[in-house]
């Protein structure tokens, strides 16, 4: 009979993820700023170049790595120009407008859960560790998706 972790463990080593992997890039030299000179990153990064021919590969590990480090740190640039501000939403942005489509469509107030308001509390109280990881992944997918439409166009 195979043994099961309880619910309590299963879900602390979940958040015990989210917080620890962007401490591990930043330490491993995968910072906003880009590579941090020295770091095992830079090691990776000048292996990396040295077997592809003196570039970085898109989609490589390294790319990967920094990607979801620069979604981490743009998110919240994103979110604030979108409207989704610290005093709230602004006037005639993106985000007013999605507050009024959001209020229309339920009969005169925002869902709570529902993107506008999950976009609000981001931009009046930060990304928590959850959205980090979003974030981070979201940084991911789009470095992915320019990669491909780099590909597909040459």
């Amino acid at each position: 009979m195979p043994v099961r972790f309880p619910a309590a463990l299963a879900r602390a080593s979940k958040v015990g993820t989210l917080v620890l992997v962007p401490a591990v890039l930043g330490l491993a030299g995968f910072t906003a700023g880009g590579i941090t000179f020295g770091s095992i990153a830079a090691s990776m990064m000048s292996s990396a170049a040295v077997a592809n021919g003196g570039g970085i590969a898109a989609g490589s590990l390294v790319a990967v790595l920094q990607s979801a480090v620069g979604g981490v740190v743009a998110a919240p640039m994103v979110i604030s120009a979108l409207g989704f501000t610290t005093g709230g939403i602004a006037a005639g942005s993106l985000a007013s407008w999605m507050m009024s489509t959001a209020a229309v469509a339920n009969g005169g107030s925002v869902a709570a859960g529902g993107v506008v308001a999950v976009l609000q509390s981001a931009g009046t109280a930060g990304l928590s560790v959850a959205g980090q990881a979003v974030a981070a992944a979201a940084g991911t997918a789009v470095a992915a998706t320019l990669n491909w439409a780099n590909l597909t166009c040459a």
